[in-house]
């Protein structure tokens, strides 16, 4: 048995992007994070020490988000797929989708955004 955790709409301010002026003006971005979970026995503990605690996996998420520039977001969101599973053992896959809403195209969107899914 599995169940699956949803964070929506995480946003946080930083400086990703290929083009020199997104890491001189940052932008904001927006963090979704579906998380498939092996319960263990949390379910019927109903303790937050046998499962994953969405508070620290947020913190993780800004962490990576804040830190260091990525040229792309598709390395952005598997980084964060990849420390979700190695940080929670019982996250069995995590499919994380990073939107940009100020992509720099030549044109008007509402965002840009990829979906990385770890393992794949």
């Amino acid at each position: 048995m599995t169940y699956t955790m949803r964070m929506h709409n995480c946003a946080f301010f930083a400086r990703h992007g290929v083009h020199d002026e997104e890491e001189t003006l940052g932008q904001r971005f927006y963090v979704d994070a579906t998380l498939v979970v092996d319960p263990g026995d949390a379910l019927i503990s109903d303790s937050i020490e046998n499962t994953v605690n969405y508070g620290e996996a947020f913190q993780l998420i800004e962490e990576i988000i804040t830190g260091h520039r990525r040229y792309l977001i598709e390395a952005l969101a598997l980084e964060v797929a990849k420390a979700i599973c190695a940080h929670f053992p019982q996250v069995k896959r995590a499919e994380i989708t990073v939107r940009k809403p100020n992509a720099p195209v030549p044109g008007i969107l509402d965002h840009v955004e990829v979906t990385v899914a770890w393992p794949g």
